[in-house]
């Protein structure tokens, strides 16, 4: 290792400018033996390491005031298995990246989050996940890793190789080492039907468990103040493709989704008592449409409007009582939101301290604009959701602890007994991971 791949440390600030780091140095190796060799040179001057990503989580995960890694140089492909049908990809390589690689090759995960500008390893470290009857998280779709441990070893596992490092580390909150290669499951590219329907609240939460259990992808957005949702269906297509025409899906996508919603998101934090009013007039404005595409271009869509926000996961049969009571909540306070309510679900899965760990999952985020004071909401909103054992998003605000979420976790004690393994002196730790995974 050189110093030709230290930066002079700057301030670093994640995507929603809610959490800022300044770090003593900035390395991007180019190689894992490079990465290694900053691990030992870090441990060696007394500093601790974070990785970080496209910085879109809003809890500080990745901030230290040690050594910051950038995973730059580590991106692209390193080998495609058609006869495993796995893809071994750099942990530095975005999303997006990834996903119009994959189907060049005629290939594609079976489920993806809805934005795509995460790095692999930022995306699975976190826990990131979409919607789907049958398919879960973007994490549960790993079928090996590789990460560079505290004293620099690099360390491979797999469901038969490593099996208790495997259960922990797919979602690993940067804790266990720094991942730097992945093996994702994937399959023969396939076509989505997407079918978006404005339905009341009412409704959508009446229907909630048809809806579930009829489409293999459901989600809601419920726009507070009102009684109106957006509900998107994706299920998979014979085809024959039929994406979303150039002008319309422009009108949809950029002038409404984003341009004309960053100016109401920019008049709402202006003037908040005019937020219900544009809330009314926001929820009426989206039309029904069904369009057939590939995968990522209907799983994923573009975010511009910054925000903040909060997600918890839930056991599924509470998301409606859950839901009811946070929009109560709303209806009798002065709160002015300006943000849509998503809602998602996801199966059970066997990660450690994944969201959906052992239990059918349902997701509720609220969000609001960027720089608008968002404690008041996000408390009331943690204070419903906990009463429904929830657990957080790891990425996204809360305020919950250790001895909380070793509660919520079954399986937790086992992720903290891979962590004292592999990084007993603490070298990834920081102020965040020592709050919600103890000393």
């Amino acid at each position: 290792m050189t110093d030709t791949y230290a930066r002079t440390a700057s301030t670093w600030r994640n995507w929603a400018g809610n959490v800022t780091a300044r770090p003593a140095r900035v390395e991007s190796p180019a190689s894992v033996d490079e990465l290694a060799e900053v691990l030992r040179r870090a441990s060696g001057d007394g500093l601790t390491v974070k990785p970080v990503g496209t910085g879109h989580s809003f809890t500080a995960t990745a901030a230290t005031d040690g050594v910051l890694i950038r995973p730059d140089l580590l991106t692209g492909i390193r080998d495609i298995d058609r006869a495993a049908m796995t893809v071994t990809v750099e942990a530095g390589t975005p999303l997006k990246r990834l996903n119009t690689a994959l189907a060049r090759e005629g290939l594609s995960l079976t489920n993806m989050g809805d934005i795509m500008e995460q790095t692999v390893a930022g995306a699975i470290s976190t826990g990131t996940h979409g919607t789907g009857r049958d398919s879960a998280s973007v994490a549960a779709q790993i079928r090996a890793l590789e990460l560079v441990t505290a004293d620099g070893t690099v360390l491979r596992c797999s469901a038969d190789e490593h099996p208790d490092v495997f259960a922990a580390a797919r979602i690993g909150l940067g804790a266990l080492g720094v991942v730097t290669a992945v093996t994702f499951a994937v399959e023969p590219v396939f076509l989505l039907t997407a079918r978006e329907e404005p339905m009341t609240f009412d409704r959508v939460t009446a229907d909630f468990d048809r809806l579930v259990t009829e489409n293999e992808h459901f989600e809601f957005y419920w726009f507070p103040h009102t009684g109106n949702c957006n509900t998107k269906r994706n299920n998979r297509s014979a085809g024959p493709a039929a994406p979303p025409g150039r002008v319309s899906g422009w009108i949809e996508d950029e002038l409404l989704s984003n341009g004309i919603f960053q100016v109401a998101c920019s008049l709402g934090r202006a003037v908040p008592g005019a937020i219900p009013s544009i809330a009314r007039i926001s929820s009426r404005a989206l039309s029904a449409r069904t369009y057939t595409d590939i995968p990522y271009k209907v799983f994923t869509s573009p975010r511009r409007v910054r925000f903040v926000e909060m997600e918890y996961a839930l056991p599924r049969e509470a998301a409606v009582g859950a839901l009811r009571e946070l929009k109560a909540m709303v209806e009798r306070s002065p709160l002015r939101i300006s943000f849509p309510v998503e809602v998602r679900t996801a199966p059970a899965d066997d990660i450690a301290l994944s969201t959906a760990s052992g239990r059918e999952t349902a997701y509720i985020a609220v969000h609001l604009y960027r720089g608008t004071p968002y404690h008041s909401y996000f408390t009331a909103v943690e204070r419903i959701m906990t009463g429904y054992d929830g657990r957080p998003h790891w990425g996204k605000i809360h305020t919950r602890d250790s001895g909380y979420l070793a509660r919520a976790y079954p399986r937790f004690g086992e992720f903290a007994a891979v962590r004292d393994r592999l990084d007993p002196g603490r070298l990834f730790a920081n102020d965040y991971l020592r709050r919600v995974l103890g000393d």
